[in-house]
């Protein structure tokens, strides 16, 4: 049998560890917080939870670009020119 917690942060932590539920810290700006907020309240309603995650994953699937080959990958490359002219140099006599 587990021992009790000593202090009351940790029994509530232990039991949301218990319940499935992670700590998250997320850094946004100013203007994002509220709709931050209202995201994680939506996600933890269970009769929103799950339109609003299947709306979410919709939105952003896959992992986050990491790298520059990863970013030019990702990168929509419509209407950009991408030939170059070829330059085989100035003449030279060896």
């Amino acid at each position: 049998m587990k021992s009790q917690p000593k202090n009351p942060v940790a029994a509530h932590r232990e039991r949301l560890k218990r319940d499935g539920i992670v700590r998250l810290e997320v850094k946004v700006g100013k203007n994002d917080v509220t709709l931050m907020r209202r995201i994680a309240d939506v996600l933890a309603d269970p009769q929103q939870a799950p339109e609003a995650r299947s709306i979410l994953r919709k939105h952003f699937t896959g992992p986050a670009p990491t790298g520059l080959k990863a970013l030019l990958v990702a990168a929509p490359l419509e209407g950009i020119e991408l030939d170059r002219i070829v330059d085989t140099g100035r003449p030279v006599d060896l």
